[in-house]
């Protein structure tokens, strides 16, 4: 990883490079081609599973009303589209038994 605690777009073309032996530029072609394909996804309204991984699930939110924190006064909150992620079972497990 270049920073600590994130990993980019070029560690995972790096990590293909090294663990699959693909060239550099076919390992950043793939790293691009499986992100587009995800937000391509995605953005049609679909959810995207990866098994053992998780999955990244679009929900829809109504209108609310909210509350300014420091004023007290409410405000109506649009509604809008979600992306949240649910990590899979096994990835949780990894996670907790690290």
């Amino acid at each position: 990883m270049t920073e600590a605690g994130t990993l980019t777009r070029a560690d995972l073309a790096e990590s293909l490079h090294k663990q699959v032996g693909l060239s550099r530029a076919d390992s950043s072609r793939l790293v691009e081609q499986i992100l587009e394909n995800m937000c391509g996804a995605l953005s049609r309204g679909e959810n995207v599973k990866i098994s053992g991984f998780g999955t990244f699930v679009l929900r829809d939110k109504g209108e609310r009303v909210g509350r300014n924190p420091k004023t007290g006064v409410e405000v109506p909150i649009a509604p809008r589209r979600v992306l949240t992620f649910r990590a899979s079972q096994m990835m949780r497990d990894r996670i907790v038994g690290s």
